[in-house]
């Protein structure tokens, strides 16, 4: 599965108005960019499995991309029932919002988990299941799941027009495009080696068994 949604970031957005796997990367720049990787900008991380765990997984979403709902559904779970939740691997998921739509969800998103990592999987899952009517009735998607998350009308409003949220999520967004060469999503690093599309489980697992032996 190699297939990925590819466009310009977003990075003017107002709210409610509403692959192929990367070449591989010199030890030395690899090193770099994990370090770049590592560390949050703005938003904080949201993450799960074990801090100590050996290898890290980091993923650019977006909310609106199907590639990115078909890999959450259909990999993730595998991923994690084998690798993240048995203190292996620590997976941090990331919003690259391709559109107003997307930014909306990813927002959305926040406001319920309010840095809870097991809900805001809960609430993107969710999201992901129901991403025909996110992408063709927008407001009110959001706000069906907002109730479903003991949300108000006007609460989802407000989140939704929250312009510090807003602004940084624009400001992790222009960081990943311009210093981490995000260009599409999913975009995956694993323990700094930066890869695009939508791999299978196999695909993956390969990559992470032998940075597991080390």
């Amino acid at each position: 599965m190699t297939t990925r949604r590819r466009v310009l970031p977003l990075l003017c957005l107002s709210l409610f108005a509403l692959g192929d796997i990367a070449l591989s990367i010199p030890a030395r720049a690899q090193g770099a960019l994990a370090v770049e990787v590592a560390k949050p900008v703005s938003l904080p991380d949201i993450a799960i499995g074990s801090p100590k765990a050996t290898v890290t997984i980091t993923e650019y979403a977006s909310m609106s991309c199907p590639h990115c709902a078909a890999w959450g559904e259909n990999v993730f779970p595998m991923l994690r029932s084998r690798y993240i939740d048995t203190g292996k691997v620590r997976f941090v998921f990331r919003e690259f919002p391709l559109d107003i739509k997307a930014a909306g969800a990813s927002m959305l998103a926040r406001c319920i988990a309010k840095g809870d990592g097991e809900r805001y999987f809960a609430v993107i899952a969710t999201m992901y299941q129901q991403l025909d009517p996110l992408l063709a009735r927008t407001k009110d998607t959001l706000i069906q799941i907002g109730k479903l998350n003991g949300m108000s009308e006007q609460e989802v409003a407000n989140c939704e027009t929250d312009q510090s949220l807003l602004d940084k999520l624009k400001a992790d967004q222009k960081f990943a495009f311009e210093t981490l060469k995000v260009d599409s999503t999913p975009t995956f690093f694993v323990n700094g080696q930066r890869l695009k599309g939508a791999m299978s489980f196999e695909e993956l697992e390969a990559i992470i068994k032998p940075m597991l032996k080390r």
